[in-house]
């Protein structure tokens, strides 16, 4: 029965995920276990603000389905999932184990990933470029109070909207979209990010950290944010051939974006799909 279930699963060479948020009240942990169980990989990146110890600090918060994602996760490392775990700014006590292993994770500082192109790329949480963004308060992550509040009206306008039927919606990603002063944040953090991948020679950055899903292709590097589980749902996933797409996982599965990256980077509309 097992091996049934698991033959029904959708395998990707590489998956990556981040700010997921566990021990935050906001975070969508059965979407994110729903997305888990629904996929095998060769290896799993989680790319920081796994758990949220800021969070867990100012009052503690620790739902059973937060706990089974981290069972989940633990699971498949058992299973033969390689798991690399980047830790960030919200569970940055994790960083002075880099380069160990532990309970069969990986911990780095950075990692660089090569796909079944044979394209680099280069994982980073994001934290690192927060210098760069001049307005990074109107978009930090869970502990601002603005932010605390889009996600109260995120949380009832989702509630509402199941009353009557509705899917899931993020009203915070539609605010922030609609801020000058957030979207000059979020440009600032992608051309860091950019400017690093060019430093370090790569074909491509992938990272969270904003909380804004993303694919772009720019001077020749491939931008991808795989945004959180507390807004967006999403995850990046790269599939056999090399392209990576950004799905968006909650009571609907869509791809929202994917970029081709294997001799020349380009990116391809959004088909709207079922993952």
């Amino acid at each position: 029965m097992t091996d049934k279930l698991n033959a029904d699963k959708q395998h990707y060479p590489a998956v990556w995920i981040s700010d997921i948020h566990l021990g935050f009240k906001d975070c969508k942990a059965e979407y994110l276990l729903d997305f888990l169980n629904s996929i095998k990989c060769d290896t799993l990146y989680l790319v920081g603000d796994i758990v949220d110890l800021w969070s867990l600090k100012r009052q503690f918060y620790w739902h059973p389905s937060h706990y089974q994602v981290l069972n989940c996760i633990q699971q498949k490392a058992l299973d033969g999932t390689r798991v690399i775990y980047i830790p960030g700014n919200h569970d940055d006590t994790f960083r002075q184990y880099v380069d160990q292993t532990m309970c069969g994770v990986e911990i780095h500082q950075q990692y660089i990933h090569t796909t079944e192109a044979n394209k680099r790329f280069l994982l980073m949480h994001g934290d690192e470029f927060d210098t760069a963004t001049r307005y990074s308060k109107l978009i930090s992550i869970a502990g601002d109070a603005g932010y605390d509040f889009l996600l109260f009206l995120n949380r009832w306008t989702n509630r509402i909207r199941k009353v009557f039927g509705g899917n899931y919606y993020s009203l915070a990603a539609y605010i922030k979209a609609r801020v000058h002063k957030a979207q000059a944040a979020i440009t600032a953090f992608e051309d860091a990010a950019i400017h690093e991948a060019k430093k370090q020679k790569v074909d491509g950055i992938i990272c969270g950290h904003i909380h804004h899903p993303k694919i772009k292709v720019e001077d020749g590097i491939v931008y991808c944010n795989d945004g959180d589980w507390i807004e967006s749902c999403t995850a990046l996933v790269e599939q056999k051939n090399g392209k990576i797409k950004l799905l968006h996982w909650s009571d609907t599965q869509k791809v929202l974006q994917s970029a081709e990256v294997n001799n020349t980077a380009t990116l391809v509309k959004p088909n709207k799909s079922a993952a």
